[in-house]
């Protein structure tokens, strides 16, 4: 979501004849997007507005800004706590910064902006770009969460749940992909739940079903589906839909049925488990992903056990996994039966690492697989490596040309790692290819 907010705001600004620069020590403005998901993000977002203050100091005239949802928490209250923050710019409020930097620049006067609103900020005709996207782009399909999970801070920062347009979002990605745009990423708090309250709308599978239909658009993603609303017409998509990449990020948040009782998630471990059983029967090379919180109120040893013991079952490809911490406003904070900070720790140590041996048990299985992969760049790894990801969701490492880039390509996997595949690419397993072949890389 903060990606997406912040690529509307390169856009924004972008009219207004601001480019990007690497060094902060070059900008005029420093706009920090936030997160408030968990305590440690929201810390670490502080920590370094603290250090842009000795900057101001000897560049008065930059403007230090401070967007997303720790903006939307704290609201005015930042500008009275912080003197040298200029704008604070909430979750609904992208639009609004050049009309805050203008009326800054003439009055100097420190602005707050922490409404909420539902303009989604685009063009009659799509994102019209005062920047190059990439081979994958995200849209925004809705905004906001009316689930109020016990520990969740989102329907606070982000408002109640609102659905796009579904002609809005068609127009996007079609503006995405005459960009160059291969792969789209649709993005909302619950995506399961697009188009409810809409009169005359498409619920989500429709628009998966539209989306599948615009022409040059190779894969589409979404995210995030929440457990209590995956129904059949969804999942039948993913064996209906060729674009569709067979991949769902299912947060299950714990295995114990009595701590997701507490965090009001709406399901059993038994439900759980059962729509991963009907989803791989739909879709066998369907990969899965979740969350895990540990260290939940009330979380005792059997309940973590159980957290334990459902990872073995489901065996998920990826895992992200946090320490409960409380955040204002939620229900949660007010349970009692917190769990000491060591205990926590241990326990996300003792999950992380079963996780770990999962991932690269199933990473192990690809190897001598040729799988498709959308390369999308330059390998973090360096050298002259490249990179990219199958429809499951694994990066991929390897040797190849620069024109690879945007081009969907067999790679056979010759080495798994914990969280990363390395592999040779196979050209002649694809002739129709239009990239120079060169046999000193091409691994045959």
């Amino acid at each position: 979501m903060n990606r997406y907010d912040s690529e509307r705001l390169v856009e924004i600004l972008g009219e207004e004849q601001f480019v990007l620069v690497d060094d902060h020590r070059q900008a005029d403005l420093i706009f920090i997007n936030t997160c408030t998901v968990r305590d440690k993000a929201e810390q670490k977002a502080f920590s370094y507005l603290g250090r842009l203050k000795a900057v101001k100091r000897r560049r008065p005239e930059l403007v230090v800004a401070l967007g997303g949802c720790v903006a939307q928490q704290h609201g005015e209250d930042l500008l009275r706590r912080l003197p040298h923050l200029d704008l604070v710019v909430g979750t609904h409020g992208i639009s609004e910064v050049p009309a805050m930097l203008a009326r800054f620049e003439t009055t100097g006067e420190r602005q707050a902006f922490v409404e909420f609103g539902y303009d989604f900020g685009d063009a009659p005709d799509g994102r019209t770009y005062s920047w190059r996207p990439g081979v994958s782009a995200f849209v925004t399909i809705m905004r906001g969460c009316d689930n109020f999970c016990t520990y969740c801070i989102v329907p606070f920062v982000r408002g109640r749940e609102r659905s796009r347009s579904s002609d809005e979002i068609i127009r996007e990605v079609e503006s995405l992909v005459e960009r160059g745009v291969r792969e789209v990423s649709l993005l909302g708090q619950n995506v399961n739940s697009y188009g409810q309250g809409v009169s005359g709308e498409l619920d989500f599978a429709g628009l998966l079903r539209r989306v599948a239909q615009v022409d040059g658009l190779m894969r589409i993603r979404f995210t995030t589906s929440h457990p209590k609303d995956l129904l059949p017409p969804l999942m039948r998509c993913f064996n209906d839909l060729e674009p569709l990449c067979p991949h769902i990020h299912l947060p299950v948040q714990s295995g114990s049925d009595r701590i997701l009782q507490r965090m009001k998630r709406g399901y059993t471990r038994d439900h759980y488990l059962g729509l991963l059983t009907e989803l791989r029967g739909i879709r066998k090379d369907v990969a899965v992903s979740s969350d895990m919180i540990v260290g939940f109120p009330g979380e005792g040893e059997d309940d973590f056990q159980q957290s334990l013991s459902l990872l073995e079952e489901a065996r998920f490809d990826a895992l992200f996994s946090f320490k409960y911490s409380d955040r204002p406003q939620t229900a949660a904070c007010r349970l009692d039966g917190k769990v000491k900070e060591e205990v926590k720790l241990k326990r996300l140590q003792t999950l992380q690492s079963l996780q770990e041996r999962i991932t690269l048990k199933k990473n192990e299985a690809q190897v001598g697989q040729i799988s498709r992969v959308l390369v999308e760049g330059p390998s973090q790894v360096g050298g002259s490596q490249l990179s990219g990801r199958t429809p499951q969701n694994r990066v991929v490492n390897f040797q190849g040309p620069p024109q690879l880039v945007g081009e969907e390509i067999p790679v056979l996997v010759t080495k798994a790692h914990a969280h990363s595949l390395e592999g040779v690419v196979c050209l002649e397993a694809n002739a129709s290819l239009k990239v120079v072949k060169e046999r000193s890389w091409c691994g045959k």
